[in-house]
Formats: C-alpha cells, structure tokens, sequence
C-alpha cells in the first residue's frame, strides 16, 4: 500500500474527504518526525512506538577492495510494533497458511 492508497483508506473509514484524510495524515507523520528527532519516543498503544536508537561505531569492510574500515556511531529512527499489533500479523500468516496448505 502507497501513501495514495493510505489516505483513499482512511477516507473511507473516517468518511472525510481525500483532502482531509491526507492533511492529516501528513500531520500525523510530520509530528511524529519532529518528535523522534528531538530525542521523543512516540507510543501508540496497541500499534506500536517510534524512537532513536544509537548504532556503537563498528568496523567494517570496504566490498569492493576488502579493506577494513571504520563505520562511525550513528543515530537512526526505529519501530517496534505493539503485541496487538504482532499477534494480528501472526493470526493472519497463520491463517494463510492454513488456506495455502
């Protein structure tokens, strides 16, 4: 699912417009952004929460000549997603499964 097909599907769940449904949407995205790159943790329960994470410095290899090298600590946002979340994935693989079988 793209951002166009995202916001036709809340459109029609919330019964507002297409317009609508993507300001808001990009709202919700924007001050999700603006609030893990401030060092905020986000959490919405029964969906999951997004946060920074620091990466250690580490080595590593150049793939092309195989020479080490140094990849320098770093910052990058993460998503775990809820237990709600989880299980309904889990429940619906295993159900597919089950049909495919």
């Amino acid at each position: 699912m793209n951002k166009a097909e995202l916001v036709e599907a809340i459109a029609v769940k919330s019964q507002v417009t297409k317009i609508v449904a993507e300001k808001i949407l990009t709202a919700t995205l924007d001050t999700i952004v603006e609030a893990v790159t401030e060092g905020d943790k986000v959490a919405l329960i029964g969906f999951g929460s997004f946060e920074v994470r620091e990466r250690q410095a580490r080595e590593g290899r150049n793939p092309k000549s195989g020479e080490k090298m140094l990849i320098p600590a770093t910052k990058v946002p993460a998503f775990s997603a809820g237990k709600p979340f989880k299980e309904k994935v889990a429940a619906d693989a295993t159900a597919a499964e089950s049909v495919t079988s």
